[in-house]
């Protein structure tokens, strides 16, 4: 009966366009009768699409990563919330950040309705629990950012954990396919990415999760250059858990500097394989000390300077 009375009130309540991403997809209805060449070439042809329509979505993407840099060097931190596929995408990105750039939830927090059993196992149900939602950011404040993901754009978890933030002060931010996303009012800044239908119909793992990956790529990557974690386009704040990595980190610091490996090999040892303060070094010319403290975190700063902001301390500027 429970069933029954929720399908009557959704059946009673105000119309809603569908979701594009449960519409039927015109160009693939054979796609169960055609051979396994074109059954590729059908869904590739539908994937193509996705960078366009990343690309109109630009302008809010930008706004977002202002948002998040601004209230991360504010002491903030950012908040991805999701279910299914939308939810992993969160907690995926949020993971990379750790070995790439250092950084782990005191910047970036990801929550996966149905917690990190519904990463391997589907939790589908918990996208309606709105309460659980609203919970896991009921510590927000003015300086966080949280980052509902939500392919349709109407998950009720997503909603509760919006709805949260907002009355917390918190700056809100939407990710969907959907560009007639229920949630998008509750989000400051709505990044509405009109992927349209998929290959498989409502299978928003395709098309809609591709451009979440995306968009999701995007936005970190460029909170992370804003907050000085590469130099150029080079990663300094790779942590070298495997051989692999910390010879990563000896040819990071060679492309930075052109100068030999096993000069860079001895600065990294130098700083105990700090490769930013060994970039500071090898750049200016300074003993460890130098850089360490050109590197520090001035006071009542919650992020540290970039390498090329120590460089200036140090009345450097590189080429």
């Amino acid at each position: 009966m429970i069933a029954e009375a929720g399908f009557e009130r959704h059946a009673q309540s105000a119309p809603r366009p569908v979701s594009p991403t449960e519409e039927r997809n015109p160009r693939t209805r054979d796609i169960d009768v055609v051979s396994t060449a074109d059954m590729v070439r059908m869904i590739t042809d539908e994937d193509a699409a996705v960078i366009a329509a990343v690309r109109a979505a630009h302008p809010r993407i930008v706004e977002a990563i202002d948002l998040a840099v601004e209230g991360i060097r504010a002491g903030g931190r950012v908040h991805y919330v999701g279910s299914g596929t939308s939810g992993r995408m969160g907690l995926l990105d949020a993971a990379e950040l750790l070995p790439t750039y250092g950084v782990g939830e005191e910047m970036f927090v990801p929550h996966l309705a149905g917690g990190l059993g519904a990463f391997k196992k589907a939790a589908e149900g918990a996208e309606d629990d709105v309460e659980a939602g609203a919970a896991l950011v009921s510590d927000v404040g003015p300086a966080d950012v949280v980052f509902g993901i939500a392919a349709s754009g109407n998950t009720p978890y997503v909603g509760g954990a919006l709805d949260m933030g907002r009355s917390r002060g918190a700056r809100t931010v939407l990710l969907a396919s959907n560009p007639f996303a229920a949630l998008a009012p509750k989000a400051d800044v709505p990044i509405l990415v009109n992927t349209g239908p998929e290959a498989i119909t409502g299978s928003t793992r395709m098309k809609a999760g591709t451009a979440q990956k995306m968009v999701l790529n995007t936005f970190s990557t460029a909170v992370m250059v804003r907050l000085g974690k590469t130099y150029s386009n080079l990663m300094v704040e790779v942590l070298a858990t495997n051989e692999k990595l910390r010879k990563r980190l000896v040819r990071l610091l060679t492309q930075a500097t052109d100068l030999e490996a096993d000069v860079c090999a001895n600065a990294l040892a130098a700083t105990d394989g700090d490769l930013r303060a060994a970039l500071v070094m090898l750049v200016a010319g300074v003993d460890r000390s130098a850089a360490v403290a050109a590197l520090a975190v001035e006071p009542g700063r919650f992020t540290g300077p970039s390498v090329r902001e120590a460089l200036a301390r140090l009345g450097i500027e590189p080429a």
